[in-house]
């Protein structure tokens, strides 16, 4: 029988051309002025049955989130069902299909929609984010159905829509209306990395983002006694928002940064001369909290920041959240962390390292829901990037450790 290895060279050209397929079909959200994932979705669909994904037992199922803002209708998802020879425990491996929007394109050397060949790299939007991940869970379980083979434990590929954008119409409509995943299910989401293929993500920091607005009374610029200067009590709780990072202080070397990050960011217009003190003003934080510590406990420190501002500067503030996460870690000694770290050992030679970031994923969602999940990619970080590419032996080698992953 031919080695994965083997397989996968002889097959690099197929790998290709799938890259090229999908990145000629533009599948960006709504939000970012597109159709979203319908008519890339169709294009995959059609290359998988033309594989046999869909004969000898091998299944191919679309699901469609309704989302009347795309002309189909539907945002859909896709899973594909490999049989092992154990189906009490099924392994998941997780890519999605939607990809960003190009950006500024007098930033792009080659047509962002058209895969670029040069030096063992492929240009072009989505090819590492996430379409690496996409093919080459594709080829590790085509690898299966070529040669005959069962994977140790059942195999569902799921082709996901709507992760650039909150995964409201992929994996969180997936889990509130759908029996898909079962709680002991393993799932890896080949979806961030580095570029020795060395790090495991099993952990994100809380997110909690706040939109605050603040209110005092406007008034001349030459007479402060005579209003509430709005913007002065909101840069004064912006500092004491930030300040959280002392009360919040403890540090966990599996996160880089260590230690939880309270950060103002965004500020709206508020007047539109210098002479104006004004009345309302309203900024934004974006806070990465370790998952120590409880969300609605951090709240109750933002209450009692925004109650000493309003009582010192004579305002009123009020904020929303319209973003806030928190999740659980997968432990180390979760079946799908030393599994994929033994895969790792095995096809790339490399001790894996477990780790937490500061952004969010999908891995999130699962964790929640009690399903251990993991986030593992060989890659160069092109994530949203003009020029964006991924390296074929990348998308090689990365087949051939799901192969091995799927193996045990």
């Amino acid at each position: 029988m031919i080695s994965s290895h083997d397989f996968l060279k002889s097959n690099e050209r197929e790998i290709v051309a799938l890259e090229t397929l999908l990145t000629s079909i533009p599948a960006i959200a709504p939000e970012g002025g597109g159709d979203g994932e319908s008519k890339k979705a169709d294009a995959l669909e059609a290359w998988l049955r033309d594989k046999d994904f869909d004969k000898n037992g091998c299944t191919i199922e679309r699901f469609e989130a309704p989302d009347s803002r795309v002309s189909a209708g539907v945002r859909p998802s896709l899973v594909v069902t490999i049989p092992g020879q154990d189906d009490s425990q099924r392994i998941w491996v997780m890519a999605h299909m939607d990809v960003v929007p190009v950006g500024d394109p007098k930033l792009w050397l080659t047509d962002p929609w058209q895969v670029v060949e040069k030096d063992g790299h492929l240009y072009g939007r989505g090819v590492e984010d996430n379409q690496q991940g996409l093919c080459s869970a594709a080829f590790a379980a085509l690898y299966y159905i070529k040669n005959g083979l069962k994977p140790a434990h059942t195999v569902k590929l799921l082709f996901v829509a709507d992760e650039e954008n909150g995964s409201e119409y992929g994996a969180i409509w997936l889990i509130h209306n759908t029996s898909l995943f079962r709680k002991n299910d393993l799932v890896l989401i080949p979806d961030g990395g580095d570029s020795e293929g060395r790090t495991i993500e099993i952990a994100e920091k809380n997110l909690l983002w706040l939109k605050v607005h603040v209110m005092g009374k406007q008034t001349h610029g030459s007479r402060p006694d005579s209003g509430a200067n709005a913007c002065l009590a909101a840069c004064a709780l912006s500092l004491k928002l930030n300040g959280l990072e002392k009360i919040f202080d403890r540090r966990d070397p599996l996160f880089e940064p260590d230690y939880s990050t309270f950060q103002p960011t965004k500020r709206e217009k508020n007047v539109d001369s210098i002479n104006i003190i004004p009345g309302e003003d309203t900024f934004c934080m974006d806070c990465r909290i370790l998952p120590c510590y409880k969300l609605a406990d951090v709240l109750t420190e933002v209450d009692k920041c925004c109650c000493e501002v309003e009582s010192q500067y004579g305002v009123k503030v009020e904020y929303t959240s319209p973003q806030k996460s928190e999740s659980p870690a997968t432990p180390t000694t979760a079946p799908v962390a030393q599994r994929l770290a033994a895969a790792i050992k095995k096809v790339h030679g490399i001790d894996a390292k477990f780790i937490g970031i500061g952004g969010g994923t999908v891995g999130a969602e699962l964790r929640r829901e009690g399903i251990d999940s993991v986030v593992w990619s060989t890659l160069d970080d092109q994530a949203h990037q003009p020029n964006e590419y991924c390296i074929i032996e990348n998308l090689i080698k990365d087949a051939e450790t799901l192969i091995e992953f799927f193996a045990n």
